[in-house]
């Protein structure tokens, strides 16, 4: 009656339905044991009710299944899986060997299984529970494997695949192995926010808030992201419906509707919202992995959880408001007329000068600063007089920390600092990509992220390209990495350091590839925008001076690599014009 599609994409696919079908065993302990990113082997052990001899035969036939008993359940799944289709499907593309009992029997049974044939059945010891290996997966499929993304790629998703069931169920321990090292491995949780944090660090756990309300339509629980805690990419945006991980592109808009004017725009937060509805009303066999779903009541599902949303978000404004009913409440001075005793002192602002090096002399151009040529080659010098680069601090102005003005051969020179900046870190990227390594400036306190294991994982798979770059970040357990060292220029304080680690992230997350050439420019336009977004203010006429003298080393002063205007000169003519 159901006519189930294609479910082994990937390795990730075959992690995701042995992991359900181990929970809807009722297994209180699942590993995952993964070599080669699944490529040459995926086991799953549960200690799970097992499966009779019959039933461990019968399995791998199409459309089999022992979680219905009537025609009418389909109409109220509970589990994660229905359909048989997930082992017919694996065992047409792989080896697999599957080892069961249950407790009502003495021994258990072996079924081999090899595209699709059955190669052997014996009796064999082995616990209670459900052992399964699928080994060389695509085997008989040579164009599917060859089409197979990187290793580092492939596990990336099985961690997510992972992620998705561990969330669902913190009652069930869960470990995650791969090639002999742990990458989870997470004990039964009190709660779903136990659980977020075993899974994510408790750096997303602090960032959340509760989120919890009961309608006639559905009952929502879960958690919520601080808006200040939003980021540039998609990230820790979970949706469960009885117990099952689903997308909804929908049901995302009426979250980010909730935080309409409270986030900066491109920005996401991060949100675990858990739904508990009548199982009668959704419909879970619209996509073949069933990771999309179809509710009765959308229209009014989305009401609710904009509602729901906007009321914790609500709460969470005023949950830094002072106690006055504490006695341990620290008390808040009565301003009288000597009030002014109370008023904080300013604190000096101190400016780093990156560019500047106490071993070179002013005329001779440091060998670091070797120009790329994006753009043909133009005399840039002869726009400016030799006092356009004044020695004195007096001669410079600074405009909101955004612009430097000062005066050329031909009028006034208005110079856009960040961009500015991204030329310069352009150039000396594209270098370190094409020429060499770039020049690692040491941190003065290394500074620990926690990153989550996809995000250590993406880091060791670009280590060549950012120690190329002159970023020296090494892992640091299963879900942290530490950043030892930038290149020349960036911010290496912990507070930035940290937003630039996060922003590494963004940029690395792009799988997309492109010719060799075209890449490196690719990657050292990322790279330079990303580095120059994260430059303190301008605010030392010392440091103008300096960037407008860095900027001019380069072959193309005047635009970055994106082709924006970096500098503009407002002729002499036309200030005579304005009076």
């Amino acid at each position: 009656m159901i006519a189930a599609g294609e479910v082994v994409q990937r390795p990730a696919s075959v992690v995701k339905e042995l992991m359900e079908n181990a929970v809807d065993a009722g297994a209180t302990d699942i590993k995952v044991v993964v070599a080669d990113a699944g490529r040459t082997l995926i086991q799953v052990i549960d200690n799970g009710c097992g499966m009779t001899p019959d039933d461990a035969v019968l399995c791998f036939e199409r459309h089999a299944t022992s979680k219905l008993s009537s025609a009418e359940d389909l109409h109220r799944i509970l589990t994660f899986g229905f359909r048989g289709e997930a082992l017919a499907s694996i065992a047409a593309v792989a080896e697999v060997t599957l080892r069961t009992r249950t407790v009502e029997e003495e021994s258990g049974v072996e079924v081999t299984m090899a595209g699709s044939e059955n190669k052997g059945t014996k009796e064999v010891s082995c616990p209670v529970g459900t052992n399964i290996s699928v080994r060389n997966l695509f085997y008989n499929i040579p164009a599917r494997r060859k089409f197979l993304k990187s290793d580092n790629v492939e596990l990336r998703h099985i961690v997510e695949e992972f992620q998705r069931v561990a969330l669902t169920r913190p009652e069930v321990a869960f470990t995650l192995t791969h090639n002999g090292k742990d990458l989870h491995v997470v004990k039964p949780a009190k709660s779903y926010k136990f659980r977020i944090q075993d899974l994510l660090g408790a750096g997303v756990v602090g960032e959340v808030v509760d989120i919890h309300a009961e309608t006639s339509i559905a009952a929502v629980d879960g958690y919520i992201g601080r808006p200040e805690s939003a980021r540039k990419a998609l990230g820790n945006q979970f949706f469960f419906v009885n117990g099952r991980y689903f997308r909804s592109p929908y049901l995302h808009k009426a979250v980010m509707k909730a935080y309409e004017n409270l986030i900066p725009e491109g920005s996401t937060p991060s949100y675990f919202i858990y739904l508990e509805v009548d199982p009668g009303t959704v419909d879970v066999n619209i996509h073949p992995t069933k990771a999309e779903i179809k509710f009765e009541e959308d229209q009014l599902l989305f009401q609710t959880i904009l509602a729901a949303v906007k009321e914790a978000l609500g709460r969470s404004s005023i949950a830094g408001a002072i106690d006055f009913d504490n006695p341990e409440a620290a008390s808040i001075p009565v301003m009288g007329t000597q009030f002014s005793e109370y008023r904080p002192s300013d604190t000096p602002t101190v400016g780093v000068d990156w560019e500047y090096n106490p071993f070179e002399s002013p005329a001779e151009p440091r060998h670091n600063d070797v120009p790329h040529s994006s753009r043909p080659a133009q005399d840039y010098g002869a726009l400016f007089e030799e006092k356009a680069l004044p020695s004195s601090s007096a001669q410079v102005l600074i405009v909101g920390g955004k612009y430097i003005l000062t005066h050329s051969a031909s009028g006034l020179m208005a110079v856009h600092v960040r961009r500015a900046r991204e030329r310069i870190f352009y150039d000396r990227f594209i270098k370190a990509l094409t020429a060499g390594g770039h020049v690692t400036q040491t941190a003065l306190f290394p500074v620990h992220v926690t990153v989550g294991v996809e995000g250590r994982l993406l880091f060791e798979a670009h280590a060549e390209l950012l120690h190329k770059l002159g970023f020296d970040i090494a892992s640091f357990g299963m879900d942290t990495v530490v950043l030892n060292g930038v290149p020349e220029g960036c911010p290496a304080q912990p507070g930035k350091a940290e937003t630039l680690v996060r922003d590494l992230l963004l940029v690395l997350s792009d799988d997309s590839g492109s010719l060799p050439g075209v890449m490196e420019q690719a990657s050292a336009q990322k790279f330079a925008l990303m580095a120059s977004a994260e430059g303190d203010k301008l605010t030392s006429a010392l440091e103008a001076q300096r960037l407008i003298e860095a900027l001019l080393r380069s072959d193309n002063p005047e635009f970055t690599a994106a082709g924006k205007r970096i500098l503009s000169i407002l002729p002499e003519s036309e200030l005579d014009k304005r009076f």
